[in-house]
């Protein structure tokens, strides 16, 4: 690992214990049962421990979505073509895709990032940050050399810190690259163990013999690899893909630089289980948004810890869970900043309270 990953590593804090207690403190004063707010009040609390502020907002947040090609839709894993790639990149930048749409009626902001995507394109908008062409196919020869994906994950790490020093309240992690279920899906059967068949879904959507063909490939892949399931960038870089590696670098990134990130769907949590595994504490950092559609993602979520906010059916990618979630982070912050306390604001009596304290009845 090289010495700019490995002291990005290091920079890496848990929450802040003082700022967390403070808040359960606040939370607890709150004119409402204890518990009542749900998930809303964990959010507020894991917020505090990420600001060192009990009252946070969440007014300004942005979307990163990493693009880059896979070379393995040279073995029929995809039902799209690679050129989707490039022109879905191309309209996030008009606001005209699902996530997109969604970010500018919420008025969050996108930035998209090329970290290999292989058509030609003109669009000044997105940021050239591009590595590669696109992955090699992983069933011949490794993704991609480790050099490169250790390169990956540090800018993804610079786009979060530009983030924080544009003075973002919160980021959001998403993707497109056709073929990255299958190396999403490679990366976290190696990551964790579990087999092919347990982790992998239709994608985009196969038919059954398509998608019998996509898990043959991947384990076909896997075994011809290798990749050392104790090493997050050796997996990477055998099985990986850019974009993946350049969103677990946006997640070290905002753990780095102190900003609550949200993720999305099953390549963003696939990217936030790296991160993860690089770095424990990083997980702290990282707010899910809604289950997705994937087999494998509730596998990650799993590993992290995590319960995704939202049941929607969705599997869009792209980032497309992170403008709903944002709304939920603010309903957290409005909560926890503008509710009366017991005692104070509110004429309530809380001594009727007493007992569900003790028994903790409204926990989740």
């Amino acid at each position: 690992m090289n010495n700019e990953l490995q002291e990005l590593l290091k920079s890496i804090r848990p929450l802040d214990a003082a700022a967390v207690k403070l808040a359960e403190e606040r939370q607890s004063k709150l004119a409402k049962p204890p518990g009542s707010l749900g998930l809303l009040e964990d959010i507020s609390v894991r917020l505090a421990g990420i600001t060192g502020k009990v009252k946070n907002r969440a007014e300004k947040c942005r979307i990163i979505v990493l693009c880059a090609d896979n070379g393995i839709i040279e073995e029929g894993v995809s039902s799209a073509p690679r050129s989707v790639t490039m022109a879905q990149a191309v309209n996030m930048t008009k606001r005209l895709t699902g996530m997109s749409s969604m970010a500018k009626y919420f008025g969050n902001e996108v930035v998209v990032a090329d970290m290999g995507i292989a058509d030609p394109y003109d669009c000044p908008a997105i940021l050239n940050h591009k590595l590669m062409p696109g992955t090699r196919n992983f069933l011949k020869e490794d993704a991609m050399d480790r050099e490169t994906a250790e390169k990956a994950v540090l800018i993804g790490a610079g786009l979060a810190a530009a983030a924080a020093k544009d003075g973002c309240d919160c980021i959001g992690v998403g993707e497109m690259g056709i073929g990255n279920t299958s190396s999403s899906s490679a990366v976290l059967s190696v990551l964790t163990g579990l087999s092919i068949e347990t982790v992998t879904g239709r994608g985009g959507g196969l038919t059954d013999s398509a998608f019998l063909h996509k898990k043959e490939v991947l384990e076909k892949a896997i075994a011809a690899r290798r990749p050392d399931k104790n090493d997050v960038i050796d997996v990477i870089s055998k099985v990986g893909g850019l974009d993946i590696a350049a969103m677990c670098g946006v997640f070290l990134g905002a753990a780095a630089n102190r900003l609550p990130v949200v993720i999305d769907g099953f390549i963003s949590i696939v990217a936030a289980l790296c991160a993860a595994r690089l770095c424990p504490d990083a997980a702290q950092y990282m707010f899910p948004s809604h289950a997705s559609f994937e087999p494998g993602y509730r596998k990650a979520a799993d590993e992290l810890g995590l319960r995704p906010w939202l049941g929607l059916g969705m599997r869009l990618g792209e980032g497309s869970g992170c403008p709903i979630a944002f709304e939920v982070i603010k309903a957290a912050c409005a909560a926890m900043n503008g509710m009366a306390l017991f005692g104070e604001e509110s004429v309530i009596d809380d001594g009727y309270l007493d007992e569900i304290r003790k028994g903790d009845s409204f926990s989740i």
